[in-house]
């Protein structure tokens, strides 16, 4: 019997953010469908054990490179080692983020304003255009570009101003990659994720600040689910795109949020 050849067989990955949480559970799940992996995230020890834990599959690899995707000399250092050992990237996840205190806007400081634009967005950005430097002129040429927007893209939570702003912009920074990318053969899509459960998201089982003002719990999904997510619209041919996908728990206060 022929050896079924899985969706990712002979392909390179880049995922930001892929030492913990979603990003870790992307990874894995990428591996897994055959792809060759490079993580990256601002911490070396977190990346290296995250890495120890992925199993590659046969003439696979699985590369940890640190990298502040906020810094345009790291990123771009970051992608000169991906052409120097693989020559192409077929796809990149922009996972990377993180978040402030949720607090009143008023009372967001200057430092957290600038750092939560450089990890969300600055660094999607970042990473878009030296994967489009590269795939434009690969051969084969182009590849696939997934933006972690989160349901923020399109519905605030109480309180948070800074992080709502960034996955706004990616929105619009989704949409204008798409737009640029398609003489080069480069999609891009976004999925929008609500609660996975991530050691960010426990808070959600003993409650959070809805916008009526309550304090509820909330209800989470496995991370598996938005790797999976992430592999189908990654398996589709270039010639097609799952431009926004929103994967949360059914019973999640989105729908009629306030």
């Amino acid at each position: 019997m022929a050896r079924a050849v899985r969706s990712g067989e002979g392909k390179i990955a880049l995922v930001t953010g892929g030492g913990t949480g979603v990003g870790r559970g992307i990874a894995k799940a990428l591996s897994a469908e055959g792809y060759s992996l490079v993580i990256t995230g601002r911490r070396p020890d977190v990346l290296e054990r995250a890495a120890g834990g992925i199993s590659a599959g046969p003439g696979s690899v699985v590369r940890a490179i640190a990298c502040d995707v906020g810094n345009p000399d790291q990123v771009a250092a970051l992608f000169g080692a991906i052409q120097a050992e693989f020559g192409r990237l077929d796809l990149l996840v922009n996972n990377a983020g993180s978040n402030v205190p949720p607090v009143p806007l008023e009372e967001v400081t200057f430092e957290q304003w600038s750092g939560i634009l450089a990890a969300n967005l600055t660094g999607a950005f970042l990473c878009t255009q030296q994967a489009f430097r590269l795939m434009k002129v690969q051969d084969p040429r182009g590849g696939r570009i997934i933006n972690n927007g989160s349901i923020s893209a399109s519905t605030p939570r109480p309180n948070s101003a800074p992080y709502t702003a960034t996955k706004h912009a990616i929105t619009g920074l989704t949409k204008s990659t798409a737009l640029d990318g398609r003489p080069f053969d480069i999609a891009c899509g976004q999925i929008d994720i609500g609660n996975a459960a991530t050691d960010m998201t426990q808070k959600m089982n003993t409650g959070v600040l809805q916008a009526s003002g309550e304090i509820a719990a909330e209800p989470t999904i496995p991370v598996e689910h938005v790797a999976e997510a992430v592999v189908y619209m990654a398996s589709l041919p270039l010639s097609a795109n799952v431009l926004t996908m929103t994967v949360m728990a059914t019973k999640m206060p989105l729908v009629g949020r306030g």
